[in-house]
């Protein structure tokens, strides 16, 4: 055999490896076309009718509900995200009293927490405070945020929150 034959060969490969693969895919698509006609019942002049089927391969993600810019595109960054920020700002200032003071630091962090629920629930559009669905958001971080709040109330010294039947419990596992 020579070098040229070997060639050729291997571009005759290539050809029928190409044409293998689009013969396949249209037959793909004739069966994808046949299987959305008997979808739609054989009726005459019937639109092309969309699978209710998840497809094979995910293109994209879909946004969470809400998930759009808080102010217009032509608003600078930190203002289209405004909600996202004051509950950050809120945690911030928390974490900085927690220095000084821990109770009302964890108090501020969990009020913002909360603060981020009612925002969620409340505006339509939150910009990248949306992250799952608008009821999954709302209580995460709700229950996120008064968990911080009544664990800030119990902490000892001095508890602000006394929970009677909660030391028995405590008592019980332990034992």
């Amino acid at each position: 055999m020579s070098a040229e034959t070997g060639a050729e060969r291997t571009g005759e490969t290539r050809e029928t490896g190409e044409a293998g693969e689009t013969e396949q895919s249209r037959e793909t698509e004739q069966s994808r076309e046949a299987e959305q006609s008997r979808e739609a019942g054989g009726r005459a002049g019937a639109g092309r009718r969309r699978s209710r089927r998840f497809p094979l391969i995910t293109r994209d993600t879909a946004r969470p509900e809400g998930g759009g810019r808080a102010a217009p595109g032509d608003a600078p960054a930190p203002a289209r995200q405004w909600p996202l920020l004051c509950v950050l700002a809120g945690t911030a200032a928390g974490l900085l009293v927690t220095l000084g003071h821990f109770r009302a630091g964890l108090l501020t962090v969990g009020l913002s927490l909360l603060t981020g629920a009612v925002l969620r629930w409340a505006v339509p559009s939150v910009g990248m405070l949306a992250v799952r669905s608008r009821f999954t958001d709302v209580v995460t971080y709700g229950v996120l945020g008064t968990a911080i709040v009544l664990l800030a109330l119990m902490a000892q010294p001095a508890p602000v929150l006394e929970i009677p039947f909660l030391e028995d419990i405590v008592h019980f596992t332990i034992r």
